[in-house]
């Protein structure tokens, strides 16, 4: 949980805001512009028949009513990181990147 809780403050630094949310409940309204982040799974390094290293896969959506937001090139900075997708829904653009942290 430790390493999640650094990957948190890293994405609330370079977006510069709080409004930085992890797998948020229905009931939480969220602030926009924002990034709501999510477990996405687990990749496992094995050899030997031995599990040597795990590294969780997060699935990252960048919401902002605008069209560009500088936080997704600060995001594919970061290395294990791959842009995904986009699509719009409610008038609210969604950007969708993949990062293994």
């Amino acid at each position: 949980m430790g390493r999640r809780l650094e990957l948190h403050e890293k994405l609330k630094e370079l977006f510069g805001s709080d409004h930085v949310y992890y797998q948020p409940p229905e009931n939480v309204k969220m602030e926009y512009p924002a990034i709501r982040y999510s477990l996405n799974g687990i990749f496992t390094f094995r050899a030997n028949d031995s599990l040597y290293g795990k590294r969780p896969q997060y699935q990252i959506i960048v919401i902002d009513r605008l069209p560009d937001n500088a936080v997704i090139e600060k995001i594919l900075e970061l290395p294990y990181s791959e842009y995904t997708r986009h699509y719009e829904t409610d008038g609210l653009n969604h950007y969708v990147l993949t990062l293994y942290y």
